[in-house]
Formats: C-alpha cells, structure tokens, sequence
C-alpha cells in the first residue's frame, strides 16, 4: 500500500517518528490503557520503520541521507521510550527510582547510536549501526550470544512490548534495559555478532 501511495521513504521514516512519539507520549502517562495503547502505537511505529527501506527500493529513492535518518529516528523512538517508560511507571508507583532506570537505558541507547555514528565515520559510510556490510555468520558462543543480543531481541522487541503491556508488567523493561542497553551496546565491539543485519 505505501509503495502504490504518493508517499516517498523519507515521509514513511517520519510517520514512523511521530507514531514512535505518540506511543512514547502515551507510556509516559502510567495508566494501563495508556500503556496498552502506547504498545499498539509502538507496533505501528517498527512496521512502519520496516517499510521505509522497501518504498526507497521499489522506488528508487535510497539515499545515505535516508539511511541516516532512518537510523537517526529509531535512536530518538527507543531512546524516548526507554525515558517515557520510566515516567510513567514512576508515576504509576510513585518512586523516582523507575526515572532513573529509564534515563539509563536511554543513555545506553544514546551511546550505541553515536558508536555506531564513529564506526561509520571511521569506515567511510556504509551502515551507521555498527553492522558490518558482509552475511558472514557468527561462529564463536561469544558471537552468536552478542548476535542474539544485539539483532535477534532487537528485531521482535515490539513483540515483547505487547505482550508485557497486556500483562501490565512493562516495569519488567527498565532494570532489564539499565543494564541490557550498556550490554547491547558493548557488544557492538565483539566482531562476527554484527555481521548478520535481521
């Protein structure tokens, strides 16, 4: 349907950003409907984020500006709603401790994007996110463990994200993003886990 529709790539990369948005909005809120809400909005938002690498290619409209924006919008999306998850579950339960593991997923989010900005720089263009532009598979524990981390959980966290916001236990992401954003992160460095893009 985007493809057939008069909309160019770029304009479906700031859909993505303003539904990324809405549903970060909504999670801040701390109510459960809210919550569920933001969840759905945040599906919209990954399809969406899909979509805009295929309408560039159907239509002839990749660009490295595309791709940066492209990377730009999903650091600003996750990193927002590490922040508004933490908001609103702070205000749900009161406790200023849910802010902070919220703030400091975001951060992890924040270091990731501009590692992934300096690999880039260093190696002339190519992908801003730290992946390497070969299919070469992991082929230690070691990588395959950071290639889980990094591309397959990546891939389906909407998933997680709606399935936890059904059960009203989204509060399950922060202390686990405290700690996994910085991992994530890290693990950008151990070569063969970011040879494989999902």
């Amino acid at each position: 349907m985007l493809i057939r529709a008069p909309f160019s790539a770029n304009m479906v990369t700031t859909a993505s950003l303003l539904v990324g948005l809405t549903a970060c909005w909504y999670l801040a809120q701390g109510t459960y409907a809210d919550t569920l809400a933001g969840a759905v909005l945040f599906l919209v938002c990954y399809i969406l984020d899909n979509c805009d690498g295929e309408v560039a290619r159907a239509k002839n409209q990749s660009s490295a500006f595309g791709h940066q924006y492209d990377t730009f919008v999903d650091w600003v999306v996750h990193s927002a709603f590490f922040a508004c998850l933490g908001w609103g579950t702070m205000q749900q339960n009161g406790a200023d401790f849910w802010l902070w593991l919220g703030l400091f997923g975001a951060l992890g989010g924040t270091i990731n994007y501009f590692i992934g900005l300096y690999i880039d720089f260093r190696r002339g263009g190519g992908n801003s996110d730290g992946h390497a532009d070969t299919d070469t598979p992991p082929q230690t524990v070691v990588q395959w463990l950071a290639y889980a981390l990094r591309e397959l959980s990546r891939a389906d966290f909407w998933c997680i994200v709606l399935v936890l916001a059904l059960f009203d236990v989204t509060w399950i992401l922060l202390p686990t993003a405290a700690v996994g954003a910085h991992v994530y992160w890290m693990a950008m460095f151990i070569e063969g886990a970011r040879g494989r893009h999902v």
